[in-house]
């Protein structure tokens, strides 16, 4: 089974910039979709960013033009560049994945912390 580790989560100012990175167990290319997900305070869990085995990308309205998803195939990794931050991206991000056998697996979760 496929298992999902993050990182790069932590504390900026807005305006800022971070990068977050999602390794996966197993050949990404074998996933047939990885996103990113992410839970505010006292707030659902709303999808952020996908990327599909093919290259095509879809991003939330409220991070379109200032997140970029991306992967590094040889490196099983998804990455998400996040600029010109706004405190109200502080949440717990989480990577996704889905596979033919495991429709819906989740990481750890890594916390982003926006100070304005």
């Amino acid at each position: 089974q496929v298992q999902l580790v993050e990182s790069g989560g932590g504390l900026v100012q807005a305006g800022g910039s971070l990068r977050l990175s999602c390794a996966a167990s197993i050949n990404i290319l074998t996933i047939r979709l990885m996103g990113w997900y992410r839970q505010a305070s006292g707030k659902q869990r709303e999808s952020v960013a996908i990327i599909t085995t093919s290259g095509s990308t879809d991003y939330a309205d409220s991070v379109k033009g200032r997140f970029t998803i991306s992967r590094d195939n040889a490196r099983n990794t998804v990455y998400l560049q996040m600029n010109s931050l706004k405190a109200e991206d502080t949440a717990v991000y989480y990577c996704y994945a889905s596979t033919k056998i495991q429709p819906n697996t989740w990481g750890q979760g890594t916390q982003v912390t926006v100070s304005s």
